[in-house]
């Protein structure tokens, strides 16, 4: 079933669409099989969405004139006077397996707001999730890949839609995508794939660009192929990660690397013992941050133990 968004077709707003779609129950529901696919023509959509049908495909012309933008952030203050918390800020919620994204701009307008914290764009959860020729625009925390750690750190740190979920890893892939912020704007638990993206970190003092929480055991956490790490900001002044629990694993491979990066190239957290818990490794990477004196405790990967990162493996 295909349904159309915009100001003379089916549906005015993306959100009527995605209620019609759950009414008729036709998506699939092994997320694999083609099921719902909803376009979008060309426009500004200041919608908050939550996307829950298997195997929906979500589609617009263009990404840069198809945008979902909405502006809810952590620090806000609720009815109740608690703050909203980061995983209630998001602007799309993907919580399906099988959803696919194409040719959209997704963005949380409060990323750059003074004081206003952590802003999710985007938060995708389930096995198989593809997004592709997307823009995903915010400040801190733009991309959450869940699902959660299995506990928040400070009590009432998971407040949001998947906070009594089940933790369940699932496979995520990011085509020809642009994913821009400055501090853990890629974030999260879920192996998650990167190839031919632009990461762009938005000039700050000291910025991150990711957040792995892979849990203990898991064989990959991010992978990122052939992509291009890029910055107008100050020269050293970008971690390629920081572990948000202590067995984060994030791998870049034949990547370009701009002069934004610092020469240590990680960031401990003040965690000494991710030191032997994290995995962060590198392979082919080019460019004026990509040769530095990294930590002794990160990696330089060997062509055999590169070839274990590749989209085919990660499939399986």
């Amino acid at each position: 079933m295909r349904l159309t968004v915009g100001k003379d077709k089916q549906f005015q707003q993306i959100g009527d669409a995605l209620r019609y779609a759950e009414s008729c129950g036709t998506a699939a529901a092994d997320g694999k099989a083609p099921g719902i696919v909803i376009h979008l023509d060309p426009g500004v959509y200041h919608e908050k969405l939550r996307i829950g049908i298997p195997g929906l495909v979500l589609e617009g012309e263009d990404a840069s004139a198809t945008v979902i933008t909405y502006d809810d952030f952590a620090n806000d203050l609720m009815p109740d006077g608690s703050k909203r918390g980061t995983f209630r800020s998001y602007t799309l919620l993907a919580d399906a397996p099988g959803i696919r994204l194409l040719g959209l701009t997704i963005e949380n307008a409060a990323g750059f707001r003074e004081g206003a914290g952590q802003a999710i764009a985007l938060y995708a959860e389930g096995e198989g999730i593809e997004v592709r020729n997307c823009r995903l625009i915010s400040g801190q925390d733009t991309l959450f890949t869940g699902p959660l750690p299995p506990k928040e750190i400070q009590q009432g740190g998971f407040t949001g839609p998947k906070e009594f979920a089940p933790r369940v890893n699932g496979r995520q892939y990011y085509f020809d995508c642009y994913i821009c912020g400055h501090v853990d704007f890629i974030f999260g638990s879920a192996t998650a794939y990167f190839e031919n993206c632009v990461i762009e970190s938005v000039p700050r003092h000291t910025g991150y660009v990711t957040a792995s929480s892979a849990p203990e055991g898991q064989k990959y956490g991010y992978v990122f192929s052939k992509c291009r790490f890029i910055s107008e900001g100050p020269e050293k002044s970008v971690y390629l990660g920081r572990p948000w629990r202590n067995y984060a694993r994030v791998v870049i491979l034949n990547s370009y690397l701009g002069a934004h990066i610092r020469p240590e190239g990680w960031h401990d957290w003040q965690k000494e013992e991710a030191h032997t818990t994290a995995f962060y490794a590198e392979y082919g990477n080019y460019g004026p941050g990509a040769g530095g004196q990294r930590e002794d405790w990160t990696h330089r990967l060997t062509e055999a133990e590169a070839a274990e990162y590749t989209l085919e493996k990660i499939r399986g």
